[in-house]
């Protein structure tokens, strides 16, 4: 068991298992659904399933670690945690796309038509239940809590945050030429350090999920059209990272004081 939750073993495993619920999922969906409209549907639900169920076994069995270390206890704080890190998500993502469009680095699209925005509700979920949340389940649950037993905070920060943008290396984005992959493997890191700072903070995973699903809902709701991909995502690295900053360092509410005895 000591070996398993091994920072090194730990980070390789995570990572296994975010393929295991991608890939397993998407095969196992479309050899019942097909590329049907259910399948676009049903797809990140099995994702989320299955993410879900890995870390659940796997916390049970093999390294019988508690599931409370993971963060996903629903309680009174937790739909307002989800908000506020979608508040953090949205405004890295919003800012940094209205500073590259002054710059003249990109250039707003028209928004969501009158059939999309149908649909929106499901255009937003689709995001949030096939990678926000189960990235978001694996890394800053399931990892941090790992890693927490072994590593200081500041270096389970730094490595749940570099071994998530690692794999960023793997993704079909609009980067191109090394520079622009190697800016977009760094702005996944950014995404990482600030989803891993809302996790700090609260000591949950809604946080972290809300700062993720913000981002893909700035991207969806508020697209821009690539000039120059290099600035926009230094730009957005820029705002990712002092987003973490600002969600470490954002001076928390202290308790009344207690009432004088009579």
């Amino acid at each position: 068991m000591r070996r398993l939750t091994h920072p090194l073993w730990a980070s390789l495993i995570t990572v296994a298992a975010m393929f295991v619920s991608v890939l397993g999922s998407g095969l196992l969906t479309m050899a019942l659904l097909g590329r049907s409209t259910a399948f676009q549907i049903v797809y990140p639900i099995a994702t989320t399933v299955v993410a879900l169920t890995l870390v659940a076994l796997y916390r049970k069995y093999a390294t019988r670690e508690p599931w409370a270390e993971v963060g996903l206890r629903w309680n009174r704080r937790a739909f307002p945690q989800a908000v506020a890190g979608v508040l953090v998500g949205m405004g890295a993502v919003v800012a940094s796309s209205a500073a590259a469009v002054a710059l003249g680095a990109a250039e707003w699209t028209p928004f969501l038509g009158g059939e999309d925005l149908a649909l929106l509700p499901l255009i937003l979920a689709i995001p949030v239940l096939g990678q926000a949340f189960p990235e978001e389940v694996l890394f800053r649950g399931h990892l941090f809590g790992t890693l927490s037993r072994s590593l200081s905070p500041a270096a389970v920060l730094l490595v749940t945050s570099v071994v998530f943008g690692a794999l960023h290396i793997i993704s079909n984005s609009a980067a191109e030429g090394t520079g622009e992959k190697l800016l977009y493997v760094l702005q996944a890191v950014a995404l990482g350090l600030a989803c891993g700072a809302s996790r700090a903070r609260t000591g949950a995973v809604w946080m972290s999920a809300g700062v993720h699903a913000g981002l893909h809902f700035a991207v969806r709701l508020f697209p821009t059209r690539e000039i120059h991909y290099d600035v926009q995502l230094l730009l957005l690295i820029a705002a990712m990272t002092l987003g973490a900053a600002l969600v470490l360092h954002w001076p928390r509410r202290r308790a009344p004081a207690p009432a004088p005895s009579a």
